[in-house]
């Protein structure tokens, strides 16, 4: 029988082939161009998430990437997806602002409504930075994405969005912190929220698995579900057994390579099948 605890999304992900990534500049903290990317390795890696994905029961769609555009594998930042709705993200940082305009045009010819939201709103990157949980966008603000930004999608969309401060430059999206696994548990990285933010996350998930330090500098909160499938870039045995109490399986995925640019396995996917159950009507 199925647990209705579980998603009702992520199984359709979309993801960019690593054919043009390399770690040419630094605009995180992990990333440093003196430590070069392996390409043949980082396909490898890439392709094995990709076959974890399909063998855990979920699909992946691709998205072309560009060469000037190394960091557009980690697709999770290209926008926020739900309902059918493709926002496109406005990035921070001048080195991936052509991703969005990339990646909406994928999504128009993909059957998305295509919703921008003006650039005076503030930085926003996408699903990297808005995860859902519960019927609403748990929203990363700090580094990356400007609280204004949330409110003009909300403003948007109708999409309920509750937004965390992230104080921490090293976990500068909220999927470093945050890894929804079902209705009622989720991966928390205390270490990268303030005081406030771990409240108002405890407040909402009903048994989350708190992460130690070394967790979640190993980018653990950095993972996906498909289904009874957590698919981690990292578990330590601790880990693992809480996760597997909650009634998931484990598989991790080396996905080194990409660590060097500050990204692991949610980042490298953004899932299209998110249902917060706002219609088309409500859109402005």
């Amino acid at each position: 029988m199925r647990n209705l605890d579980r998603h009702n999304w992520g199984r359709r992900y979309l993801m960019c082939r690593p054919d043009h990534f390399t770690v040419e500049y630094a605009i995180n903290p992990w990333m440093t161009p003196d430590d070069p990317v392996n390409p043949a390795l980082a396909m490898e890696q890439w392709q094995s998430l990709v076959a974890t994905i399909e063998a855990a029961g979920g699909t992946v769609e691709t998205i072309a990437g560009h060469p000037m555009l190394p960091d557009m594998v980690f697709t999770a930042n290209l926008g926020v997806v739900a309902d059918g709705i493709f926002v496109p993200a406005s990035m921070h940082h001048a080195e991936r602002a052509g991703e969005p305009e990339l990646a909406s045009r994928w999504a128009s010819r993909n059957g998305f409504s295509v919703l921008p939201i003006t650039d005076e709103a503030g930085s926003f990157e996408g699903m990297g930075d808005a995860l859902p949980f519960s019927g609403r966008l748990l929203a990363g603000t700090g580094p990356r994405s400007a609280a204004s930004a949330w409110t003009a999608l909300t403003a948007a969309t109708g999409w309920p969005v509750t937004a965390i401060e992230l104080p921490d430059e090293r976990f500068y999206h909220v999927d470093l912190v945050f890894s929804p696994l079902d209705e009622r548990h989720a991966l928390v990285a205390p270490m990268g929220l303030t005081s406030a933010g771990l409240e108002t996350i405890t407040a909402m998930v009903e048994n989350p698995i708190l992460l130690t330090d070394e967790e979640a500098m190993a980018f653990s909160a950095n993972s996906i579900v498909v289904g009874d499938t957590v698919i981690m870039p990292a578990c330590s045995p601790r880990l693992r057994g809480e996760v597997e109490r909650a009634g998931f399986a484990v598989h991790t995925v080396d996905v080194g390579e990409f660590l060097k640019a500050g990204g692991a396995v949610r980042c490298l996917t953004l899932p299209l099948d998110v249902r917060l159950e706002t219609p088309l009507s409500q859109i402005a």
